[in-house]
């Protein structure tokens, strides 16, 4: 039993030295692919895929009219949190945001890149938008923290809350990141490269030296006869030279 153990083991690394040494002859190809990859995901990002730019605006969302002892007292922090974000994906808010600055979409697709949350710890509701257009994003973001607040002093019955920032135009996208697909293209080029190479490599059964020999067929070999480029040229051009000849 201890036996098969050893042998399988030393089965395994003699495989893994083989496939070490089959990639490392063909490091200049796993180079290439690697390199046309990266160009290609660069070009690619560069040229066509659009840029996504994002804008945010935050609002308080305690009002003038409460104050901090009694919002701690009544627990009231955390639920009025999760209402204004309830309040803010609301259809009455959105499509008057797309009433407001006459917007070419519906309520389904507008929702989808605008994102409300509340950061970890605060009484804070930022609104984020993401778009193509670096102002219509800014434009998105402040009417909607302005809709958000007018709609939750009127649910709620209070004064409207304020804001804390209003969102500005974006000056760098924030997606796609060149860096970020560049280097996947390279190492999924790499991959397929080695992919390729190991596929051809263990699909060619022929036989190459006394190492083949002994691993597929399980023989010995009694001698070998070294293969002599220059006898093969000489007796080519003897050919080439009595079919002339002729």
């Amino acid at each position: 039993m201890n036996k098969d153990v050893i042998l399988n083991t030393e089965e395994e690394e003699i495989d893994i030295a083989e496939l070490f040494f089959v990639l490392k002859n063909k490091l200049w190809a796993i180079i290439t692919f690697a390199i046309i990859g990266a160009a290609i995901a660069f070009a690619y990002t560069t040229f066509l895929v659009q840029p996504i730019y994002t804008s945010s605006s935050m609002i308080y969302i305690f009002s003038k009219t409460t104050t901090v002892t009694s919002a701690i007292d009544l627990q009231i922090g955390k639920q009025l949190t999760v209402d204004f974000e309830i309040l803010g994906k609301s259809r009455p808010v959105i499509e008057k945001v797309i009433a407001d600055l006459s917007l070419d979409t519906d309520y389904e697709s507008l929702l989808r890149i605008i994102k409300v949350e509340n950061p970890t710890d605060s009484r804070i509701i930022k609104i984020t938008v993401n778009n193509t257009d670096p102002q219509l994003a800014c434009d998105i973001a402040n009417c909607m923290a302005s809709n958000l607040a007018a709609r939750v002093a009127e649910v709620i019955d209070t004064d409207k809350p304020s804001s804390v920032e209003d969102a500005v135009p974006a000056v760098n996208p924030t997606s796609p990141s060149k860096k970020k697909n560049t280097a996947l293209g390279g190492i999924l080029g790499m991959v397929l490269a080695m992919a390729f190479i190991l596929i051809r490599y263990y699909s060619d059964m022929s036989i190459r030296s006394e190492d083949d020999v002994r691993k597929y067929l399980g023989l010995g070999t009694l001698a070998s006869v070294p293969f002599e480029k220059s006898i093969t040229r000489d007796f080519t051009g003897q050919k080439n030279k009595k079919a002339k000849k002729k």
